[in-house]
């Protein structure tokens, strides 16, 4: 290269840094002495190795009892660092073949399918030959007689339990939606009703009544409870035959049931009176108060939420009538004023409220 050239070359900003002096005593001198040994061994790295609590099994080398290992993804291996033996071969790597760098290319990328789920009668895996009698005018002319048999025999090689099932659930599908509730609960309900099938507790019962049943018991269980007469409004079946299967499927299955908590409450009532946070949060403290005082005891839950959810709403300006509230949460205007009533007496909140209704 000519000097010229070499001229036009620009120099970097960090040619001239020099290296600090601490740095320069761990580095070789200029007689050619080296490092310690211990430093090339680890490379300049710490190696950690946890300690193993009591119980677990702890992998070590079957040649040097060594417990430090390194995976070649590439091979497929996993070796032991101190003398090289291969301890597990043909391993499953189990990560993404594709690089995605955030979450949009990470969906756009991903090729599996929907993870398993009770909520469906094949747990989303198996397959289905059509939806329904038009997919067969999808379908060319001289396949439509082979569509129509493969079809036929598909539905002739399901099992009662799987067509039980997917009704089932196409019911519980719509009570849930018509509820308003989580999937968390969809997904148990679905789980105990198939448990309940292979234990054959449906047999001689109706289908809908167990499932009402099976979703009154998770519903209160997962902190999201629905009265009786909404879950017998959104089912179709009687409160009282509603009542006797949930009795029946809670001995059957060995689940124990705790009395709901007028605190579940509160949230869902609160929102369909369109009350503020605030209320929601004073009569909260309402109810707590009323349970450390051993007011609770024996009333129903729902007329206890809706006779502190009127009092918070009285005292925070947000008053609204006790026939309101009484259509809301399906309970009569004289339960609420009954509970109004104890509540304001045991707790001392008489004369404030008469002051906020003057």
């Amino acid at each position: 290269m000519s000097e010229e050239s070499a001229e036009n070359i620009p120099r970097r900003q960090h040619d001239n840094y020099e290296v600090p002096d601490e740095w320069k005593e761990d580095d070789p001198d200029e007689n050619g002495d080296t490092v310690d040994e211990e430093e090339i061994d680890g490379e300049g790295y710490e190696l950690v190795q946890e300690e193993a609590e009591e119980g677990d099994t702890v992998l070590t080398c079957s040649e040097c009892g060594g417990q430090q290992f390194e995976e070649d993804s590439s091979k497929g291996e996993l070796v032991c660092i101190s003398c090289g033996t291969v301890i597990d071969e043909n391993r499953i790597d189990e990560s993404a073949e594709y690089r995605a760098f955030n979450a949009e290319e990470r969906e756009k990328k991903a090729r599996a399918g929907q993870p398993l789920t009770y909520t469906k009668h094949d747990m989303g895996v198996s397959t289905e030959i059509g939806k329904g009698s038009g997919e067969l005018y999808k379908v060319s002319g001289d396949k439509r007689a082979q569509y129509y048999r493969l079809r036929k025999w598909h539905k002739r090689l399901t099992n009662s339990k799987d067509r039980n099932l997917g009704f089932a659930l196409s019911e519980l599908n719509s009570m849930i939606s018509n509820l308003n509730l989580p999937e968390s609960v969809h997904e148990e309900v679905a789980r105990l009703y198939e448990k309940s099938v292979d234990q054959g507790l449906v047999r001689g019962r109706s289908m809908e009544s167990i499932i009402s049943a099976i979703l009154y018991i998770v519903a209160r269980k997962q902190g999201t409870p629905r009265t009786l007469d909404e879950i017998s409004d959104a089912s179709g079946i009687e409160k009282r035959e509603i009542g006797r299967a949930y009795r029946y499927v809670a001995r059957e299955l060995g689940l124990r049931i705790l009395p709901a908590k007028p605190q579940d409450y509160v949230p869902r009532f609160a929102g369909k009176l369109q009350l503020s946070g605030t209320v929601q949060a004073q009569a909260r403290e309402i109810l707590k108060e009323a349970r450390e005082r051993d007011l609770l005891s024996g009333k129903g839950p729902t007329g206890l939420a809706a006779a502190a959810l009127y009092i918070a709403a009285v005292l925070q300006g947000e008053k609204r009538t006790q026939r309101e509230v009484a259509d809301v949460v399906g309970v009569t205007e004289v339960t609420i004023r009954n509970r109004y009533k104890e509540l304001a007496k045991k707790l001392g909140l008489q004369e404030e409220l008469e002051e906020k209704n003057a």
